[in-house]
C-alpha cells in the first residue's frame, strides 16, 4: 500500500470513528456528555480532513 492510499485509509477510518461519536452524542442523555461527544467527532473530521489533502498531495491543509 502506498503512502497516500494509507493516509487515505487512515482519514476514512476517522471520519467513520466521527460518525460513531456523532450518533452517540445523539443517544447522550447528559448534555455534557453530548457536547463532550460532539466536539470530539469534530476534531477526528478535521483530522481527516487533513489526512485526506495530505494523501492527496496538497500541501496546504485546510483552515
Amino acid at each position: 500500500m502506498s503512502p497516500a492510499d494509507e493516509a487515505m485509509e487512515r482519514a476514512r477510518q476517522m471520519r467513520d470513528k466521527a460518525k460513531e461519536l456523532n450518533e452517540a452524542a445523539e443517544r447522550a442523555g447528559d448534555p455534557q456528555e453530548r457536547k463532550r461527544l460532539q466536539q470530539k467527532a469534530a476534531r477526528l473530521k478535521q483530522q481527516s480532513e487533513q489526512e485526506s489533502s495530505m494523501g492527496s498531495g496538497d500541501i496546504y491543509p485546510s483552515l
